[in-house]
């Protein structure tokens, strides 16, 4: 049984990968972030991404130890 995607609202058109990682819960910070990351822990959009920098935009899932949540940008104007 697969877990639900959880949507995650962001302000902008765009959200850095280690930013994401904290305002989705999924880490307790952004040293916790580069860890999990540079250790092959995070996938972006199902493959493994060690960019902690990675651009991220309306649509795209991150999974961190079987939890997948997605962006969810604003409409843009």
């Amino acid at each position: 049984m697969s877990n639900p995607v959880e949507d995650i609202p962001i302000r902008d058109s765009m959200i850095r990968l280690g930013q994401l990682l904290k305002l989705a819960n999924l880490v307790e910070d952004g040293v916790e972030a580069a860890e999990v990351v540079k250790n092959g822990l995070v996938k972006v959009n199902g493959e493994i991404d060690d960019r902690r920098g990675r651009q991220l935009h309306h649509g795209d899932t991150v999974t961190v130890n079987g939890q997948t949540v997605r962006v969810s940008a604003p409409a843009a104007d």
